[in-house]
Formats: C-alpha cells, sequence, structure tokens
C-alpha cells in the first residue's frame, strides 16, 4: 500500500434505478492535499464523492459497482459505516447546523461516540472551533442557537462539527455556494490551513475556486471522468478536448 494515496477508486459505477450516474471512474487521491472536482450540473461529482463515505447507501434503489478504499482497505466489505463516516467527515452545500445550541452542535459527534465528560467535551468544543477559525467571533455565544450565526459562520460550525470527531479525510459539496465573496474567502482560507492535517476532497462549480485551493483536479462529464492532473497543469495545458472546452467556457 502506498502511504501518499489515501483514497483509490476503481472502475467505480454508480446505477440509481437504471439510470448510470457514474461510469468506471479510477481516481487516487494523495495524502493533505485539496483535490478539487469539476464539470456541469448533473456530472456526477456530487455521486461520486458520496461514494467514498457511503452515503449513497442512504438512497433507495442505488447500486454500487467497483471498488473504493481508503488507506488500502475496501469500504464496501471490510469496514464499518459508523467508524467510516467519522473517518471521512462530510461538508455540504448549504450550511445545516442542528436546530440546538453552538456548544451542543460540535460536541454532537463526540458524545454520539461515547463521550460524556463536560471537561474533555469543552476541550473537543475549543479546539475545534479554533480550527475552524470560529472560536474567537463566538467563543460567548456558545449556549446561543446555532441557527441565529451568519450564513458563513453556520457553514464554519459544520466544518468545527465534522473537525470534533478527528476525522482524516474531509468532503466538501459545493462548500461556499450559499455563500457570500467575505465568507467563501474565510472558507478557502481554513481549507488551505485544514489540509496540513487532513485530505481534502471539494466539489466545486467554481473554477477560479478550484484553481485557488486545489492541488490536482478532476473534470466530470456525463458520470465519466475525463482527466486528472495537478490543478495548473490541467488548467492551462488539458489534455482532452473536452475539458479544454468546459475550462475555456464553450460549454457548461
Amino acid at each position: 500500500m502506498n502511504k501518499e494515496l489515501k483514497i483509490q477508486t476503481r472502475e467505480l459505477s454508480v446505477f440509481y434505478g437504471d439510470f448510470q450516474a457514474l461510469h468506471s471512474v479510477s481516481m487516487e487521491v494523495v495524502v493533505n492535499k485539496v483535490t478539487a472536482l469539476i464539470g456541469p450540473s448533473g456530472c456526477g461529482k456530487s455521486t461520486f464523492l458520496k461514494t467514498l463515505n457511503r452515503m449513497n447507501d442512504l438512497i433507495d434503489n442505488v447500486t454500487i459497482q467497483g471498488e473504493v478504499y481508503y488507506n488500502g482497505v475496501n469500504i464496501y466489505k471490510d469496514y464499518d459505516v459508523t467508524e467510516l463516516r467519522k473517518r471521512i467527515g462530510m461538508v455540504f452545500q448549504k450550511p445545516n447546523p442542528f436546530p440546538m445550541t453552538v456548544y451542543d452542535n460540535v460536541a454532537y459527534g463526540p458524545r454520539v461516540h461515547g463521550i460524556r465528560k463536560r471537561e474533555q467535551l469543552d476541550e473537543i468544543v475549543e479546539k475545534s472551533m479554533k480550527r475552524a477559525v470560529l472560536w474567537e467571533e463566538i467563543k460567548d455565544r456558545l449556549n446561543k442557537p446555532a441557527l441565529g450565526l451568519s450564513g458563513g459562520q453556520q457553514q464554519r460550525l459544520c466544518i468545527a462539527r465534522v473537525l470534533a470527531v478527528e476525522p482524516d479525510v474531509i468532503l466538501m459539496d459545493e462548500p461556499t455556494s450559499a455563500l457570500d465573496p467575505i465568507s467563501t474567502a474565510k472558507i478557502e482560507d481554513l481549507i488551505d490551513e485544514l489540509k496540513k492535517n487532513y485530505t481534502i476532497i471539494i466539489v466545486t462549480h467554481n473554477m477560479q475556486q478550484a484553481a485557488r485551493i486545489s492541488d490536482s483536479t478532476a473534470f466530470f462529464l456525463n458520470g465519466i471522468m475525463f482527466e486528472m492532473d495537478k490543478t495548473d497543469k490541467l488548467f492551462f495545458k488539458p489534455k482532452n478536448k473536452k475539458t479544454e472546452d468546459y475550462i475555456s467556457g464553450r460549454f457548461g
């Protein structure tokens, strides 16, 4: 097992009923890097992302073929799903804080995994919120409802909630698409900081964002991954005509 490889997919295909959403995607994701998935709406980016922590298992009538390896282990054969989702956390497109206090949002995961001592929870909440660059802004509002925070703060709170269970990989599905430019810049800075300790895979519609924050980029179209390369190479010298057309704005 190559220690640099965090996630590998081999010939990964996904069907929703009779519709094939992904066609034989083989990809390698390197540790402590940001991998961006780009392509037009409905091209399979989010479907691919959700196979990596088995979120697609929750959808009726889904069939998954091929293999997904996390640290060399096949997650569809040899991995407990609860443990997998702890190791591979997910941040969604729209901020989705729970309807409870800021503190309880961040403490939720650790409590589910059996941590009960207040002192320990306090430490986890503070550490996670500091990592999500949120602590200084709202440390005096820990007992206030999380839904009272701004959109950008809510999204960073959701990131803190993922960090609280000590994941290894963070999946992000268009995490800034519902945010204003200032909040977006804060999340991008945060992603750059987080990759020192985490492997990050991000779906984004924003090609400028992919160019700014990712180390590698994969281009998807109609459920097929047409090209994956280092980001600067893919943007400036794409090998595939379809990649070039998408990046230059000829479609999508």
